[in-house]
């Protein structure tokens, strides 16, 4: 029983991580999915598959090597030279993703509470202070309240959505296999992003379970949740003419099909928001700290002073620029993976 505990306490912080600001307003899924219509539907199972198989795989490659940061992992797939140029790499992506969601939190706070600005940063940069004063159980324990929540609500949503009986995707312009074959390179693309960033969180959390079997299953679990939201998401958004207008698409479908949830679905959002804000931060100072023998607290303040900088951009061109830029380079890091043998095998 302990185990599937310790499995579910993983899946849950590998979704949170994953799911985000972009992911939770259905703006990065309109980007990644939904804009290739019905060959999305196939794209988002392409990519729940690699985050199965390569979600665990990472937690099992970091017991077997004994690492302890995202930087001996990449010296295991890399090589030192290499690891050093995709290590830099990773800390501006981590860095560059914060803002994304620190971004996100102000255009929530501003775009559908109409507070002042700049009160969506400030709230959430003291909040991540708070939680993560607590470190690992800190993070442990808000993803295993967040995520529940977020699985049953998008699932909620699409089946609103689906019950208004509103016309599910768009026809697509380009010819099926020019548009199919974008869809394909697109999976590869969000699930490499993604996992590049996951890894920052999960190498040092496997490094502290260090049971196969639990990350493993935390592996399995987590991947299939992230395909059941994917899907979810990808449907509700797909009932919108031009899901790419707006930037927080998911909140226009729920304010029109479930309006009485709508501020609790602000609340998941913000959740989702705020699970990857400190499970990205998680693995910065983690990383960090292997360089500069210093207090915690120091470096999450130093960080999210740099992040809150960066997030002054609006939130939409920030996610337009950074996220598919950041996914093609990660394919790399995707492909080495999947070629690389398990140790212990």
């Amino acid at each position: 029983m302990r185990k599937w505990s310790e499995a579910f306490q993983v899946a849950s912080v590998y979704v949170g991580t994953i799911v985000g600001a972009g992911f939770a307003t259905g703006r990065e899924i309109v980007e990644f999915f939904t804009r290739f219509g019905f060959y999305g539907t196939a794209a988002i199972f392409l990519a729940g598959v690699l985050f199965i198989v390569l979600g665990s795989k990472i937690m099992l490659v970091a017991i077997d090597i004994r690492a302890k940061s995202f930087e001996q992992l990449n010296e295991y797939l890399f090589g030192r030279r290499l690891a050093l140029v995709m290590n830099i790499f990773l800390m501006l992506m981590l860095t560059g993703v914060c803002a994304v969601m620190l971004s996100g939190a102000e255009a929530l706070f501003t775009e559908q509470l109409r507070l002042p600005q700049r009160t969506g940063l400030v709230f959430t940069v003291i909040l991540t202070l708070i939680v993560m004063a607590a470190g690992v159980k800190g993070l442990f324990a808000v993803n295993t309240f967040v995520v529940p929540m977020m699985v049953v609500f998008n699932f909620l949503v699409m089946l609103l959505v689906m019950n208004t009986g509103s016309r599910v995707f768009a026809p697509v312009v380009s010819s099926g296999w020019e548009e199919g074959g974008k869809a394909v390179l697109s999976a590869f693309s969000y699930a490499a992003f993604n996992l590049a960033l996951a890894q920052a969180v999960l190498v040092p959390m496997a490094a502290e379970i260090k049971d196969r079997s639990a990350v493993k299953r935390g592996g399995v679990i987590g991947g299939l949740l992230l395909t059941v939201i994917l899907s979810s998401s990808h449907i509700s958004l797909g009932t919108l003419s031009d899901p790419a207008s707006f930037d927080i698409p998911m909140a226009v479908i729920v304010e029109g099909t479930a309006g009485t949830l709508y501020f609790l679905y602000l609340l998941i959002i913000y959740g989702e928001i705020f699970t990857s804000v400190i499970g990205n931060l998680y693995g910065l100072e983690r990383q960090i700290r292997s360089y500069l023998p210093i207090h915690s607290l120091w470096i999450y303040i130093c960080l999210l002073s740099v992040v809150y900088v960066i997030s002054l951009v609006k939130y939409g061109t920030l996610l337009e620029i950074l996220y598919p830029l950041f996914g093609y380079i990660s394919i790399g890091f995707l492909f080495l993976l999947l070629i690389k043998p398990d140790k212990a095998r």
